[in-house]
């Protein structure tokens, strides 16, 4: 499966620990104060920031820190202050790689991401060297085995989305970000349950790796997505469902 797909059902599973919701509320609520710093406080003017607060939702996050994290980003609540900074690399076997991170610190936050990359068979790359590959599409993933195929085609054709991709043991819907709350609706409406829908950088063209690489990969992005600054992953990376199984 590919990489983008593949890494948002593993996020997904092991989002789930107890132990890792801390550092899943860190990194939301600094999402959240970032997007109401720059589009406003109210969710209804602001896409950003409504996809902030349905994710912190997803995650069962307490309302009162939405709000507050809302508050330090329009100013009513004193806070860190926070910016965006985007890194590009090459992870194993020349997988692309994109990184976005929300940061009060630049250099700090430089120099960690290098020195997860080296560690894992990667290096960091020059700005625009991967970018290209990713294009910006809406994500709702479904189980195999836990949806109607003939309904999710149905529902998805009519609600407007660009195309579902029948993966091994999931369907991935794709469409236009601006398509996609209308389709996530759409199957909520339906009673079609997914177990991913976001935003995502998708590539063009993706990587196939095995054994070592593939090993490699997974725990370069594991370390990544750890990282307290790094807010969002993307690669391009392709590993079968069998090599992962392999791998455990």
């Amino acid at each position: 499966m590919s990489g983008h797909s593949k890494w948002s059902s593993i996020k997904h599973k092991k989002g789930a620990a107890d132990a890792k919701r801390g550092k899943i509320f860190t990194k939301l609520i600094k999402e959240i104060t970032v997007a109401a710093r720059m589009g406003g406080g109210d969710p209804d003017g602001n896409p950003r920031l409504r996809s902030a607060i349905q994710a912190a939702r997803s995650e069962n996050m307490p309302k009162d820190n939405i709000e507050r994290a809302i508050k330090k980003g329009t100013g009513e609540l004193e806070g860190t202050s926070y910016e965006e900074a985007n890194y590009e690399g090459y992870g194993p076997g020349g997988v692309a790689i994109l990184i976005d991170c929300l940061t009060d610190n630049k250099k700090r936050t430089v120099a960690e991401i290098k020195y997860i990359l080296d560690r894992h068979g990667g290096n960091l790359g020059e700005p625009g060297c991967v970018a290209w590959i990713f294009e910006k599409k809406g994500s709702i993933i479904f189980e195999r085995d836990q949806v109607d195929e003939e309904k999710l085609l149905n529902t998805a054709l009519e609600a407007g989305a660009e195309d579902v991709k029948e993966e091994e043991t999931e369907f991935e819907v794709v469409m236009n970000p601006t398509d996609f709350e209308t389709v996530k609706k759409a199957f909520d409406e339906q009673g079609l349950t997914y177990s991913v829908a976001e935003i995502d950088m998708i590539p063009k063209n993706t990587v196939k790796l095995e054994g070592r690489k593939a090993e490699q990969m997974l725990s370069l992005m594991e370390n990544l997505e750890d990282n307290d600054d790094v807010n969002h992953v993307y690669a391009n990376f392709d590993i079968s469902d069998e090599v992962m199984e392999a791998i455990g």
